[in-house]
């Protein structure tokens, strides 16, 4: 079992849940009157992703994809791999990406990548949380929860481990 962290609130539930609401209404505007098909990237994405589609109001379909470049490492290997695959056709499709958080922008440039050949509608992608100053390529979320500074952050979905995913908030290691 892991040691436990000292950990210090980066962001609250309250301002979470005020901010995945915003992002739900905002996108439920953008596609009103379409069928959207949520990629949902596990395992970090998973509550945020349960969140967020409780305030998208138009219709929708979740799938599930996971994909690994970070191993048991707190950074990224740089490598991309499938873990699984979508179970839905995204041809013809509206498809939105919900990560959890896009760090050196690698995994969500070979997500697009790999999902822009599979011949969609339209392609966006939604993160809650954003780390621009560790980007290796240039990407921007379309919708975008937080920008964060270079922090190596747990809680609400995100580990280490596999620890720590329960915490209702997101939450900073302190030295």
């Amino acid at each position: 079992m892991q040691e436990p962290l000292d950990l210090r609130v980066l962001l609250s539930e309250e301002e979470i849940a005020t901010r995945v609401e915003a992002m739900g209404r905002q996108i439920s505007a953008d596609y009103e009157g379409e069928e959207l098909l949520l990629v949902v990237v596990l395992r970090g994405a998973a509550i945020f992703a349960a969140d967020l589609c409780r305030h998208i109001s138009t219709k929708s379909v979740l799938d599930f994809i996971s994909v690994s470049s970070y191993g048991s490492a707190t950074s990224t290997s740089g490598v991309v791999r499938f873990l699984k695959d979508l179970e839905e056709s995204v041809e013809g499709r509206h498809v939105l990406i919900v990560e959890d958080i896009v760090d050196t922008g690698l995994t969500l440039t070979y997500l697009l990548e790999n999902l822009r050949s599979r011949k969609p509608k339209s392609l966006r992608s939604c993160t809650l949380l954003d780390k621009p100053s560790r980007r290796r390529v240039s990407i921007v979320p379309d919708y975008l929860g937080f920008t964060i500074d270079d922090l190596f952050v747990v809680g609400y979905g995100l580990d280490f481990e596999q620890y720590y995913r329960n915490l209702p908030n997101i939450c900073v290691h302190v030295d």
